[in-house]
């Protein structure tokens, strides 16, 4: 079981692929479409790789061969969040969150391809489609998300647990993909943060500015044993998931804290029997020297239930 390591001082996590492979004892690539296959149609592969949280998808042989590849929280069936519009006011001047893969202003560039996508070894090719999208082309999917660009460099993973619910108008988190197509999720970090008077229960996200702790909900509808929120409920509130054991922080003992399995194969972190959620758009506010959460879903009512801040 993965146990997870407490935030570092960078505001990106930088994990070399090929070395976590050479030292774990495993081949850093399960597999990959035959060349052929993918020229015959100049078509985009993906296929299967062991990384840091387990068996992730990448992309296979041309342009971004050995890139990792990411699905956003906020993207709908139909109705995607992460969109070509070019947004003022961002920390590195005016960009948007999505555009063509060589869009070197987007922060999230789409993988694109010509013609049907292609399975390597360890990939559903079933699970394998792609989207007609304006001022991108056809993006690949996977078990319909939306698939993502955001390294810098192949063998790397950076974007993985980013939470940008602060640049508009993008909201939600972002994952790797595991090749069941459920998010990929890392193992947490869980402290607590103030909201008014109130010590709450956190997460320590990465954002576009470093570590930031947001607060976390339970729902009302939940049971010990259920999560009930999902489709565009969870699009709303991203359920917290784990890959592990999460790091404590602010005090915080593992008294309490479990694990529930989600419909989609995940694993979701709970606290006193309650499942955990993150509000997509809390946003984040300067104060002083620090960022700190704005907006809170505190009472929000979705579906019949109300979303709660959880003391610590």
């Amino acid at each position: 079981m993965l146990t997870a390591l407490r935030r570092p001082t960078l505001t990106k996590t930088v994990i070399s692929l090929a070395i976590i492979g050479t030292s774990m004892g495993v081949s850093p690539l399960l597999g990959g479409a035959p060349a052929s296959a993918a020229s015959k149609t100049s078509a985009a592969v993906i296929t299967a790789r062991q990384g840091p949280f387990g068996t992730m998808l990448i992309v296979g042989p041309g342009k971004y061969a050995g890139y990792t590849v990411y699905i956003f929280t906020g993207d709908g069936p139909s109705d995607y969040a992460c969109t070509p519009t070019i947004v003022k006011g961002l920390p590195g001047g005016p960009g948007s969150c999505t555009g063509p893969s060589s869009d070197q202003k987007a922060e999230w560039p789409a993988l694109t391809t010509t013609g049907a996508p292609v399975a390597g070894a360890g990939v559903s090719q079933s699970l394998l489609g792609s989207v007609q999208r304006t001022g991108i082309g056809d993006q690949v999917t996977y078990a319909g998300h939306p698939l993502y660009l955001f390294d810098q460099s192949p063998g790397s993973v950076t974007g993985e647990g980013w939470d940008e619910p602060s640049l508009p108008p993008w909201h939600g988190l972002w994952w790797l993909v595991s090749p069941s197509g459920a998010p990929l999720a890392w193992p947490e970090t869980l402290t607590t943060t103030q909201i008014g008077s109130k010590t709450v229960l956190a997460a320590a996200m990465f954002t576009g500015i470093g570590w930031e702790d947001f607060p976390v909900y339970t729902y009302t509808k939940d049971t010990a044993s259920a999560s009930n929120c999902s489709g565009r409920c969870a699009i709303g509130w991203p359920p917290l998931l784990s890959n592990g054991s999460p790091a404590l922080e602010g005090g915080l003992s593992s008294t309490g804290l479990g694990t529930l399995k989600r419909a989609d194969g995940t694993t979701q972190l709970t606290y006193k029997g309650m499942p955990l959620y993150l509000f997509a758009y809390e946003g984040i506010a300067p104060q002083g020297t620090q960022y700190v959460a704005t907006g809170s879903g505190n009472g929000a009512k979705v579906g019949g239930g109300v979303f709660d801040l959880v003391s610590a």
